[in-house]
């Protein structure tokens, strides 16, 4: 039977995405009414700016007081979509403790505060979701933890900002330098005019936070997560990347050691080889691979950020929220039982891509195996080229640790033949 008396909704923030999602639930209204069981109906939106002309939305819903929004009382869903950690952080749990169920986007917040909002949801007994917070429109949250709640997850890796993407994109299909590429993404408005959340991976690192802590049901905080940004990528790299058959993406890695002991996170740059499918995804778009025990391999694609992407994954958590609210039920909550400890990075064992100048003379080889050697890296191939006395020296190495490699790494900077380290960089995916 449906039920007559509508669910009321509290917006909070109207910007890109949140004057999309208001504009999808009034153009949409009598299919969500159908999926839910219900009407949904917008009750007010909080705003900073109340002056600024909001179409489709009636002027008496919009207040610049949100803390009054969410204390109403008669609020059933407040989604949040207006950043940040303050004044998101204390709007959410006063929405839990007026009887709202939060739908949120707001990455940062939940990788810093995760916990405590979820212990907050529950003592109230409400529903906190947000699929929205990681790959915009990509179904990835949900997935992980309902559809894959049964299965053993070892590695989560994906591309999961767009704007890093389109620039790394950009450098690999044309040879444009980083700078040339991250203004045309600026241009095109996919970069900020503040790009660096993006460029040196706060972003990214976030998002592996909640990916990390839902795959492995354990807490992983953003402080827990390894990051390197890409501003140091060069067109050399890309060279180099495509000599080994490889491209060049910033990448979020989630893994469960081998021994099933503990986790890592990070977010870096790395080689991945053009098999991988990874590989393949261009622009401006996001893509997660997910390995695990039975499921096998599964990938996760679409546009990563947007108002329409976005808020198609606001709507998605929106109608998900009402059900349960209408059934006297709520969803999944903070699964963090195995409570493993996250390793650091000096743990993590990857392939990688030396590439040394040095000294063009005999016996230069010998000694930049021996300090390979001494620290427990094995080498896997090496290319060497040079003239006038200056050559370029690129090692791979097959698998090793992250500290057995900085220890190599400081102990050839030692040695007189070799000028300098031009670059290093992880391989992946293989």
């Amino acid at each position: 039977m449906m039920r007559t008396r509508p669910l009321k909704v509290a917006l909070l923030g109207c910007g890109v995405v949140g004057s999309e999602v208001a504009r999808i639930m009034t153009t949409h209204a009598d299919d969500l009414t159908a999926r839910i069981g219900a009407p949904v109906e917008l009750a007010g939106v909080a705003v900073r700016r109340p002056d600024r002309v909001r179409e489709g939305i009636a002027p008496e819903l919009v207040t610049t007081d949100a803390t009054a929004l969410v204390k109403r009382g008669d609020i059933d869903v407040v989604v949040e979509v207006i950043g940040g950690i303050e004044p998101a952080r204390t709007l959410i749990t006063t929405a839990f403790e007026h009887g709202a169920s939060v739908v949120s986007a707001n990455k940062a917040l939940l990788a810093q505060d995760g916990a405590a909002l979820h212990a907050a949801a529950e003592q109230h007994g409400r529903d906190l979701y947000y699929e929205a917070a990681v790959a915009g429109a990509i179904p990835l949250i949900r997935p992980l933890r309902e559809s894959l709640a049964g299965d053993k997850i070892n590695r989560v890796m994906g591309i999961v900002n767009g704007t890093t993407n389109f620039i790394l994109d950009k450098m690999d299909s044309t040879g444009a330098g980083y700078q040339e590429a991250l203004d045309e993404a600026t241009a095109l408005g996919y970069a900020e005019a503040d790009p660096t959340a993006d460029v040196e991976g706060f972003d990214a690192a976030a998002k592996a936070a909640i990916l990390a802590g839902i795959a492995f049901h354990t807490r992983v905080r953003l402080d827990d997560v390894h990051r390197e940004g890409m501003t140091e990528v060069t067109a050399a790299d890309f060279a180099s990347a495509k000599e080994m058959g490889c491209t060049i993406k910033l990448l979020a890695i989630c893994e469960r050691a081998g021994d099933g002991a503990s986790v890592t996170a990070r977010v870096h740059p790395a080689m991945i080889p053009l098999s991988h499918p990874l590989a393949s995804v261009r622009g401006a778009y996001n893509a997660v691979f997910v390995e695990s025990d039975a499921a096998g391999q599964l990938m996760f694609y679409g546009p990563g950020a947007g108002g329409s992407p976005t808020a198609s994954a606001v709507l998605g958590d929106l109608v998900a929220v009402c059900r349960n609210r209408i059934g006297g039920a709520t969803g999944p909550g903070e699964s963090a039982y195995a409570a493993l400890p996250v390793s650091p990075m000096g743990d993590v064992v990857t392939r990688y891509h030396i590439s040394l100048d040095v000294a063009d003379k005999p016996g230069v080889l010998a000694q930049v195996a021996t300090v390979f050697a001494e620290h427990g890296v094995s080498i896997d191939t090496v290319r060497q080229s040079g003239k006038d006395g200056e050559a370029s020296l690129v090692v791979v190495t097959h698998r090793a640790s992250d500290a057995a490699l900085t220890g190599t790494v400081e102990a050839l900077r030692k040695l007189d033949t070799v000028r300098g380290v031009a670059s290093i960089m992880r391989v992946e995916g293989e």
